[in-house]
């Protein structure tokens, strides 16, 4: 079975709608889309771990395409803990014990939360570009020259004119991004364009400047998520077995930045750098989301 026709399903705070393929008792697989994308991110693997008779669900985190918050009132987070718990609560409400957890950017760091704080409900994580919780006692620390460059999104978001920018200019920042990103990747209009449509979620801005903001301890965060952001914050291990995958040319977050992220991960972990590939590798190699999938499914993963 495959739908390109959005289902929804109901947690405490969303409605959070996603896309389903494959066989209903086949083994549960989520995918998780990054910043700024959507669902689309997985288009082509989704379609092939189907056909292995895998049950793949790929929701659109909050903030984007047609997931709604269900009460005004509740605070538009984009935090780490915000991002876990969503993913948690469209398991319990689909009735998912466990399942194999997949994504990058924001969707790897939801995925490394649930993995971290709930591993009985990971049977497997893929998480490309490696480790993903926020050490935000940290944040002020400056990087490197070369890696403040990178974030400059991250600081026009800090200011009042960043929020308007983001609002006014969604797409052009967006397909900038993208091309800086993933430089090797040639994507056209009509792929742009579709996933931009998740852009124009009401709440997309809002999402997206609270997260920017908060990871350097610049805005507060949402109440209810204070246990969980203080669980985080000691940067918990995971014990799931694990692959990370990470484009060598990813123009965000250089492929170094893991190479040393195997001490996060105690139970059966494999790192592979993919050639040519930048931030967006679920589109530029899915094969390489979908093998990762398939290993991740057999009986072993060699630590490495």
């Amino acid at each position: 079975m495959r739908t390109d026709i959005p289902r929804a399903v109901r947690t405490k705070l969303l409605e959070i709608a996603y896309l389903e393929s494959g066989p209903p008792e086949g083994a549960p697989v989520i995918l998780l889309h990054g910043w700024p994308s959507d669902v689309h991110d997985f288009d082509d693997a989704r379609a092939t771990l189907a056909a292995d008779g895998c049950r793949v669900l790929v929701p659109w985190l909050r903030g984007y395409g047609p997931t709604r918050f269900l009460e005004r009132a509740t605070p538009r987070s984009g935090q780490q803990a915000a991002l876990g718990a969503d993913v948690r609560d469209f398991m319990d409400a689909l009735g998912i014990r466990q399942a194999v957890l997949g994504g990058y950017d924001w969707g790897g760091r939801a995925a490394c939360v649930v993995a971290a704080l709930w591993p009985e409900r990971v049977r497997a994580l893929v998480t490309m570009n490696g480790y993903a919780i926020q050490n935000i006692a940290a944040s002020g620390r400056p990087a490197s020259a070369e890696q403040e460059h990178r974030y400059w999104y991250q600081w026009y978001f800090s200011t009042e004119r960043g929020r308007s920018g983001l609002a006014q200019n969604r797409r052009e920042i967006a397909r900038l991004l993208w091309r800086l990103w993933s430089p090797n990747w040639a994507f056209d209009d009509a792929t742009f364009d579709a996933t931009a449509a998740s852009f124009d979620n009401p709440d997309f801005v809002d999402v997206t400047i609270q997260s920017y903001r908060h990871r350097y301890g610049a805005a507060p965060g949402d109440p209810a998520m204070q246990e969980l952001e203080h669980s985080l914050a000691a940067l918990p291990t995971i014990s799931v077995p694990t692959i990370v995958l990470h484009g060598e040319a990813d123009g965000v977050g250089p492929v170094d930045g893991s190479a040393n992220h195997a001490r996060h991960f105690t139970g059966r972990y494999a790192r592979r750098v993919i050639p040519v590939a930048g931030h967006f590798l679920s589109r530029e190699r899915p094969d390489t989301v979908v093998q990762a999938v398939r290993d991740l499914l057999a009986p072993t993963v060699e630590r490495v």
